[in-house]
């Protein structure tokens, strides 16, 4: 199975975060199945903008993208990413480039001009074929830059002609740099072919880019063929495409400041890939509240099992977890095999969760026959999908902490604070002060501390602020 996505590293958003997930997801997912597969990620790293901003800091441009695509592969490990079997940059692979424009010459379907080399459309019929677009509606000035030297308005670049400030590398139309779309054909058919099975990108590449790297492809290679191809919708905010021209722009860095960063793989995991995924702390106040929970149980569940011999555990479990568990089991494969579902999956994930609860807290669960088997058989599953789908922390007592340590940050607190807070209410307590008692209770949950109090004494998680919470009461 061969998996090919591209990526221009100028900023690392929560846009490009989304992408990347879907891709690692989906070969997580068949890795899974049993395939064998090869996920390349193209690095762009020689193009306008990256030009446009190398000058404007005074820094290479080469330099500037390789220091943008470490702090990008730093942030994939913050989200657990594995590394892809391959990660082609532009500017490693000018040979492969320059062949295949060659060969698209030869074939008859592009032309050079002054240095510069440009894809004929009207030389390749099915133009068009992925967007559903046709030639016709494609305007001048609209993704594809106005030059009169052009045969047709729609030819795009595959090779442009050096300019001063710009690097350039050495080729038979004399020196300059690739133009956008062929490197990407270059690079996916040096490690993977010309025919390979998944192609992905941001929904925003379907037109012009994806369909320009259709059309060069083929013109390299009659045979050149995508068996599917995968779009990401855009993160919003407010239902606005995330942007900085909007002002409304924020790194991967700037969300796993505050919020962790299992917290933000699983918000963006939690909508279809090809829906728009509206952002708002409304929205990840709640993921993180919810994978605290996930992790509570689970370590809960960890905690009891590890209390008994595994060797005197009983190989049977009763008929009810049996079938709670095969139905999770089933909605995971079924709705990850029907376009990555992974929404699906997280809220049956529900079920498991919710039985558990009641074998761990319940008198009627404590009561219940094969209590310790059924835990550690619920437990083992759920474990599973989520290490499938990339959630599975290093220890679960470790991320428990570590989501603590969030909410504090988000509080403005340190957890000597909430446990002063915490003694404070105990005496107000002992002293009949209900109101103050009160009042601190509500102070802490204001800013997402919730106390719970038990027989041993009172503890404190994290939760959704209060103020967070209306607001979700409030939106329809």
């Amino acid at each position: 199975m061969s998996v090919e996505s591209q990526l221009t590293i100028l900023a690392i958003s929560a846009t490009l975060a989304s992408t990347s997930l879907s891709m690692f997801s989906t070969g997580r997912y068949l890795r899974h199945l049993g395939y064998q597969v090869t996920y390349v990620r193209n690095f762009t790293d020689v193009d306008d903008k990256i030009i446009a901003r190398a000058n404007e800091l005074g820094e290479d441009p080469i330099s500037l993208s390789r220091r943008y695509c470490e702090e990008f592969n730093r942030d994939m490990e913050y989200l657990h990413c594995l590394p892809p079997s391959v990660e082609p940059r532009v500017s490693d692979h000018m040979p492969q480039i320059i062949d295949m424009i060659k060969q698209i010459i030869e074939n008859g379907h592009a032309y050079g001009v002054d240095g510069d080399v440009y894809f004929s459309v009207d030389k390749f019929p099915d133009y068009g074929r992925l967007s559903g677009r046709k030639l016709e509606d494609n305007r001048a000035g609209e993704r594809v830059t106005v030059d009169s030297r052009k045969k047709n308005p729609a030819d795009f670049a595959l090779w442009k002609s050096a300019k001063e400030g710009e690097p350039f590398w050495d080729s038979p139309w004399g020196p300059g740099r690739p133009g956008w779309h062929i490197e990407c054909s270059a690079m996916s058919a040096a490690y993977l072919g010309y025919s390979f099975d998944i192609h992905g990108g941001g929904m925003d590449l379907v037109f012009p880019h994806h369909e320009n790297e259709i059309a060069q492809s083929c013109a390299a290679c009659k045979q050149s063929d995508i068996s599917y191809w995968i779009h990401n919708g855009f993160v919003t905010i407010d239902s606005e495409k995330m942007s900085k021209s909007l002002g409304n722009f924020f790194t991967i860095r700037q969300v796993i400041d505050l919020y962790h960063p299992l917290a933000l793989r699983l918000f963006l995991l939690g909508t279809h890939y090809q829906s728009p995924i509206n952002y708002s702390d409304v929205q990840l106040e709640s993921t993180s509240e919810r994978v605290f929970y996930i992790f509570q149980t689970l370590y809960d569940c960890e905690s009891v099992v590890s209390q008994h011999d595994v060797r005197t555990l009983k190989d049977t479990i009763p008929p009810e977890i049996v079938e709670s568990i095969n139905k999770f089991y089933n909605v995971f494969v079924t709705s990850m095999s029907d376009d990555l579902h992974s929404s699906v999956v997280f809220g049956a994930l529900s079920d498991p969760l919710t039985t558990m609860n009641d074998l761990l807290h319940t008198r009627k669960g404590k009561k219940q026959a094969l209590r310790i088997e059924s835990l550690a058989a619920l437990e083992k599953i759920t474990r599973n999908v989520l290490s499938i789908l990339g959630l599975l922390p290093a220890s679960y007592a470790e991320i428990l902490q570590q989501l603590r340590e969030k909410a504090l940050k988000r509080a403005k607190l340190t957890e000597d604070q909430v446990l002063q807070k915490i003694e404070e209410r105990t005496a107000a307590r002992k002293n009949k002060e209900y109101e103050k008692s009160d009042t601190i209770r509500k102070n802490l949950a204001a800013v997402g501390i919730t106390l719970m109090d038990n027989p041993d004494g009172t503890t404190w998680r994290p939760a959704v602020p209060l103020a967070i919470q209306e607001q979700q009461v409030a939106s329809p």
